[in-house]
């Protein structure tokens, strides 16, 4: 259906329309419009008014009541409804009227002024319109379908099997990750606190007897303490504060160190019997459990 028939559709069904930058024409409430669309009826006299208004505005409804009928997108609709009052200015401008099937003519007297006359007859409501969208969407369905099965098919197949690679993929890296990390050996070990007032110590059980030996007479760690390495979990300033921390992560079954670093800070260390490939693993382990910047003590 043409932007002219639906305006006049429009005005039929809201008795009101605004064109833009041209006017506004109004249908007298007292018109009767048939529902039958072969029906013929005359207009009575003076039952259309129109509004010479050059700054008319766009009207929203007409709009709306092309897109729905002409199954457009409202910019489309938009645009054809603009060019229609363009090209409709332009004919009125050079002298020539403008018939609009349903309503009258418009005409641009001397003064510059758009004056209408009203017609005779009422348009009837076209149908042939839907008929040929009905027409149109029965063979999109006929020729376009059939070919889209196979490559629809294949893409779901292709999606499918994209989901299951990666679903798999990443399966392996889950547990490569976490089996990696699981390998890092903590000790288990006995908490045994030293009898000098500098520094507590936890030892390996392997070691306890030799060491034990040892604190008795020198009361002090050995020079070789049986660990191949620490990791310092975090610096203290003071002994106190370094035996709190101590006592506190011992109570979970920890194996830890209470070392003076210098005057007047203390570490907190956990000792590894491991190779020394194993510091940074390590390192990162306890980066993760305890938090804070983890360092190695050889």
């Amino acid at each position: 259906m043409k932007v002219e028939q639906l305006i006049v559709q429009y005005l039929y069904n809201n008795k009101k329309v605004s064109i833009q930058d041209i006017g506004i024409f109004t249908l007298s409430p007292d018109v009767i419009i048939p529902t039958e669309s072969d029906k013929e009826t005359s207009l009575p006299l003076n039952s259309i008014h129109f509004e010479y208004n050059t700054k008319a505005g766009k009207d929203d409804g007409l709009i709306d009541f092309i897109v729905e009928h002409s199954r457009k997108i409202k910019p489309l609709a938009t645009s054809d409804l603009e060019s229609y009052t363009i090209l409709s200015r332009q004919f009125l401008n050079i002298g020539k009227p403008m018939e609009i099937e349903g309503l009258g003519t418009l005409i641009k007297n001397q003064q510059g002024i758009y004056v209408f006359e009203q017609g005779q007859t009422i348009n009837p409501k076209l149908e042939n319109n839907t008929v040929r969208i009905k027409e149109k969407i029965q063979d999109e369905i006929s020729f376009s379908t059939p070919p889209k099965e196979p490559t629809n098919v294949k893409g779901i197949v292709l999606i499918a099997l994209t989901i299951v690679l990666i679903a798999v993929a990443g399966a392996i890296y889950y547990f490569a990750v976490y089996n990696k990390d699981k390998d890092v050996p903590v000790d288990q070990s006995v908490v045994v606190p030293f009898s000098d007032d500098t520094t507590s110590a936890v030892v390996d059980s392997t070691n306890l007897a030799k060491i034990d030996s040892a604190n008795q007479t020198t009361n002090t760690l050995p020079l070789n303490d049986g660990y191949t390495f620490k990791i310092v979990l975090k610096d203290y300033a003071g002994k106190e504060a370094a035996d709190r921390a101590f006592e506190k992560f011992t109570k979970f079954g920890h194996t830890l160190l209470v070392a003076q670093k210098d005057s007047l800070t203390y570490k907190l260390s956990m000792p590894f019997t491991t190779p020394l490939s194993d510091t940074l693993r390590a390192k990162d382990s306890l980066r993760r459990f305890f938090g804070g910047k983890p360092y190695v003590d050889l």
